[in-house]
């Protein structure tokens, strides 16, 4: 059994097995997106047409089936290629992984996926590369790699980054610019609104009907299937052992492929994190909860934001029902400057715009903004809300994001589930606001017209594994609550818990103490080096005049 060490802050009995480093902080109560730094849209819209250019048409052979159907044993093949041509151009070698699109039928056609090697930056490396799992389910593995390397994940080890299936720079790509552009405009709707959520199921029906008649199988983008692309991925590239790192959804598949395909593991690290047996649409609200807690509690810590904010949750509900009984509607220039974008600012706006993880409105800021809002004074968060009118087209890929979502979070858990979890986590709040899953509105109706098969019976399990596991952390996560993580480790008895304070979604690129334990995770993974967790704290909140 794995040491625990606990103290006043630690997590409430039952929560975790495995040892848990945490470092004091203010208490909270307790109950699966980029660091703040991200690229820039432009650059991410430059990324995206540069790599059709760079792959040229999708080769007939690559993406029709098969006359003969693939053998019974599903064969996969590496063959190496071009990198895509990104921002900041792949410091390695890349290619394709070829795979079956269905391994469950006999006669399906082939798809590809990307894939990266980034040497390490050791004269004397390891043996054993580490692997990378983006998050999402849909993101951009290889939009990854800077943030990667910034934090030294390849110091020691070789870095291979792979393209989940159906995701950017795979073919084929279920990027759905229907709903990409829809979203763009639903910044000037009213988030809840009966009109607004008819508009995202209609956009999401456009894509799925373009991507089947283009011949995608939605049924085979699921975890299952993601996580034997990464088991044939090892086995293509002839590695004995590697060591696995997944941030987001990439813990939830990190997970899925420690369970079902084992061999070959040497380590797992997982950050942020979605546990397979747990995540579901009414989960998205306790981790809501938790993370927006997490913040208040820490500025009460702090004497100046104290005094500047006092009571933080009650102005919150104060707004949240001001705004949903009378939403404003405001013309602002986005963040970056330009044309200024009609939007409307109501409750379920104001919740999802601190659930974005500091994306759109940085941690820091939370406290004075709300006491903006209550002043009068709405620009800060109407600015952050006039950003999502000129999203990435293409760059994020919808397609697999639903696929996942309507066939393993959604499933078993009807609209009144959802509601009754908004209500436990925030008392108070409108109906109206709490009727629906924090970043994943209207999801139950887009399910129904994306209409894929319930897969919960084979995903929603707990992982059991003596595999040593690092799980990491961030107390301000909205989206995957900080107490998920050890909740996790309570299966794994050779894990290692380490709670960051002050740290949105995807811990490790932001801290570099999260960066640190990581490298030291990966050198000896059994005693992980979790000293400097003590000295995090979180960063002085913004006090306005």
């Amino acid at each position: 059994m794995a040491e625990q060490i606990t103290g006043p802050d630690d997590l409430p009995s039952g929560h975790g097995t495995g040892r848990t480093v945490r470092r004091r902080t203010a208490r909270h109560t307790p109950l699966t997106g980029r660091p703040h730094r991200a690229r820039t849209r432009t650059a991410l819209v430059a990324a995206g047409l540069a790599v059709l250019g760079a792959l040229g048409p999708t080769p007939s052979s690559a993406l029709a089936p098969s006359a003969e159907g693939p053998r019974p044993e599903h064969p996969a093949r590496f063959v190496p290629g071009p990198c895509p041509e990104t921002p900041e151009p792949i410091p390695g070698q890349c290619g394709f992984l070829e795979v079956p699109e269905n391994r469950s039928r006999k006669h399906t056609r082939t798809i590809r996926t990307t894939v990266a090697i980034i040497p390490a930056t050791s004269a004397k490396p390891a043996g054993d590369p580490v692997v990378f799992m983006e998050g999402g389910p849909g993101g951009d593995a290889i939009g990854a790699i800077p943030f990667l390397i910034a934090s030294q994940v390849n110091r020691d080890r070789d870095l291979i980054v792979m393209t989940q299936r159906g995701a950017l720079y795979s073919q084929p790509n279920l990027a759905c610019p229907e709903m990409d552009r829809f979203n763009a405009s639903a910044v000037g709707m009213p988030y809840d609104a009966p009109s607004t959520g008819r508009g995202l199921v209609r956009a999401a029906k456009e894509c799925r009907d373009r991507l089947t008649a283009e011949g995608a199988d939605l049924s085979a983008y699921n975890t299952t299937e993601n996580a034997a692309d990464f088991a044939a991925l090892r086995k293509a590239l002839g590695i004995k052992k590697w060591n696995v790192y997944g941030y987001s959804y990439g813990t939830d598949l990190g997970l899925t492929y420690l369970r079902r395909h084992p061999q070959g593991i040497r380590s797992l690290a997982i950050d942020s994190v979605v546990p397979p047996q747990i995540v579901s649409l009414p989960w998205a609200w306790d981790s809501a909860q938790e993370g927006i807690n997490a913040i208040f509690a820490a500025c009460e810590a702090q004497p100046a934001c104290k005094a500047r904010y006092p009571d933080l949750s009650r102005t919150l509900t104060e707004q949240v029902r001001r705004l949903e009984a009378n939403p404003l509607k405001l013309t602002v220039p986005p963040p970056g400057g330009g044309t200024p974008v009609k939007v409307v600012l109501d409750g379920g706006t104001l919740v999802n715009l601190l659930v974005t993880n500091g994306r759109l409105v940085p941690s820091a800021d939370v406290p004075a903004a709300l006491y903006e809002l209550a002043a009068g004074n709405p620009e800060r968060l109407a600015r952050a809300q006039a950003a999502g009118a000129t999203p990435a087209i293409g760059e994020f890929a919808h397609g697999l994001t639903h696929s996942v979502a309507c066939a393993e979070w959604a499933p078993g858990y009807s609209k009144r589930d959802v509601l009754k979890a908004g209500r436990r986590a925030f008392p108070g709040w409108p109906d109206s606001v709490l009727a629906h899953a924090p970043q994943l509105p209207f999801e139950h109706d887009l399910c129904r017209a994306w209409n894929v098969p319930d897969r919960t019976e084979v995903q929603r399990v707990a992982t059991h594994s003596k595999v040593p596991t690092l799980i990491i952390t961030g107390t301000f996560d909205a989206k995957t609550g900080a107490s998920w993580g050890p909740f996790a480790g309570r299966t794994l008895p050779r894990s290692t818990a380490v709670v960051i304070p002050g740290i949105t979604h995807w811990v490790v690129p932001q801290e570099p103490c999260a960066a640190s334990v990581l490298r030291s995770f990966l050198t000896r993974p059994t005693a992980p080096d979790t000293r400097c967790v003590a000295g995090v704290v979180p960063k002085p909140f913004t006090i306005i005049p």
